[in-house]
């Protein structure tokens, strides 16, 4: 049974320590010397902080680096913050002043993106070259230890470190093995960011199954041809992306000329897919297995899963499935369990998946992390999504966020139903809806060959008129948060900049 996830680790460093655990454009490292650098730093780190379950930042440049620092402070008995050096200093500074960090490991020193002040900072250069033999402090931690703090604005723009134990990383591990059972030495291409949680399914399920973690930077992503030729080359065979990773390679048409050839299990989580680009990969890859996962970040990556078959409706919303095991996914209404079909309720959760909570803000936590209203005899926490469902033919189905149903014309609407009818119609690639307050209007942008004509029409045969967009907006691109998501914020700005201007 496992209580730590360097556990993982050093399993796999016994068991195949020739198998190249990390790689990157730069660099590959075998799972020996990963836990020899590993186990060097880690030491390091414990000498020069004399405690453990104090949080490290760590300056992050998606790279083996950047993994390796993980695993580093993970084997000191401490946990660790990525953060990103290109994001705006004043959220930096946000973030910084939350977890008070007892030290900062970086690449390059002299590019802190705070001020440091007397917070020690770390190289792995430095702290490798000398390492105090010793004891293994992580030996010593609790399975309930942090093992992560990440950063996520949500709907309110501040950001909220979401606290994240062993416990939860090795309960989500152990779940994805048992339901999808990836073969050993399985190869995970990495797309997400390090401070984006769908990275840390491809950190800890490869350390799982002894395999690889090939690391794809980011500007692959611009030139799908050389992501195609690098993923054939490195011979990846599981991916878990971001919604929006893979819909660039819809949009581009990339797989005209060549196609990833080893790829058997293609995995997709972040935001809604649009139909379309599902069916385009599915087209492209009908021998792989795709996967719908659905969760926030403050229930360690995703509660649910939806395995797609042949028979999937190409019109319909692709449902977000069942829970995993060891997790309970139920809707409530006014603290009323929802069972019956169409009938909107929050998605709530239960189980060790959840995070401890948000790191220094008692209040946010009390507030999202509430108890079970359904478990009147023993507390039990229960995390509120925010995120609205319902069931259709025995499916959950994801309906958007709760903070997106609006009061127009004297009806409750869910924005992101209007969404699904348009992302359905031809010519149609992806959409999104906002609702301008101040206006009182239904705004839906979408990127097509459609013209906003013929997909009026459309909705006005599937829509009650008091849903119907007030206005229709082509757009050339969709702008997107660091994530990848489309920026609704902005497209509102831009409706408002519009009609002020003329």
């Amino acid at each position: 049974m496992h209580y730590h996830v360097i556990d993982y680790l050093q399993q796999a460093a016994r068991s195949c320590p020739g198998q190249v655990a990390l790689s990157d454009a730069a660099a590959q490292l075998t799972y020996l010397e990963v836990m020899n650098t590993v186990s060097r730093a880690g030491r390091a780190i414990a000498a020069g902080l004399g405690q453990t379950n104090r949080p490290v930042v760590v300056c992050i440049n998606h790279s083996v680096r950047d993994v390796l620092a993980f695993f580093s402070i993970a084997f000191s008995g401490n946990f660790y913050v990525p953060i990103d050096p290109g994001l705006p200093a004043g959220r930096i500074q946000d973030m910084v002043d939350t977890v008070r960090p007892a030290a900062v490991l970086t690449a390059d020193p002299d590019q802190i993106p705070f001020p440091a002040g007397s917070i020690p900072v770390w190289t792995l250069e430095q702290l490798t070259a000398g390492a105090p033999d010793g004891p293994e402090p992580w030996q010593s931690a609790k399975d309930t230890d942090l093992l992560y703090v990440m950063f996520t604005s949500g709907s309110t723009g501040t950001p909220k470190g979401v606290a994240i134990c062993h416990r939860s990383v090795i309960d989500m591990v152990e779940q994805f093995q048992s339901v999808f059972q990836f073969p050993e030495h399985s190869i995970f291409g990495n797309q997400a960011p390090f401070d984006f949680d769908v990275s840390v399914k491809d950190i800890y399920l490869s350390l799982k199954v002894g395999g690889r973690l090939e690391i794809l930077e980011k500007k692959l992503f611009s030139f799908p041809k050389l992501l195609i030729q690098r993923l054939n080359e490195r011979r990846v065979d599981t991916i878990i992306w971001a919604v929006p990773a893979l819909k660039i390679i819809s949009s581009l048409r990339a797989f005209q000329r060549d196609k990833p050839r080893y790829l058997r299990d293609v995995m997709f989580s972040g935001e809604v897919m649009p139909p379309k680009t599902l069916a385009y990969w599915r087209e492209a890859l009908p021998d792989a297995r795709f996967v719908n996962l659905y969760g926030p970040t403050e229930i360690t990556c995703n509660c649910t899963y939806c395995i797609l078959g042949d028979q999937q409706d190409p019109d319909a919303p692709i449902p977000i499935g069942k829970a995993f095991p060891n997790c309970s996914v139920f809707l409530l209404d006014g603290g009323e369990e929802v069972r019956e079909e169409g009938r909107l309720g929050e998605i709530c959760v239960t189980g060790s998946c959840l995070a401890r909570g948000y790191y220094r803000r008692p209040d946010l936590t009390e507030k999202a992390f509430a108890q079970n209203p359904l478990c009147d005899v023993l507390p039990e926490p229960m995390y509120r999504t925010g995120d609205l469902g319902c069931y259709q033919n025995g499916q959950l189905i994801f309906m958007g966020r709760a903070d997106t149903q609006i009061k127009h014309m004297g009806h409750r609407i869910e924005l992101g139903e209007v969404e699904l009818c348009a992302n359905g119609a031809d010519g149609v690639e992806t959409a999104a809806c906002v609702y301008d307050q101040d206006r009182a209007r239904i705004l839906l942008f979408f990127l097509g060959t459609c013209q906003p004509e013929q997909l009026l029409a459309v909705l006005q045969e599937k829509l009650p008129r008091y849903m119907l967009p007030n206005r229709i907006c082509p757009v050339t691109a969709f702008p997107q948060t660091r994530t990848g998501k489309i920026d609704r914020r902005k497209l509102l700005e831009f409706a408002k900049e519009r009609t002020t201007n003329g």
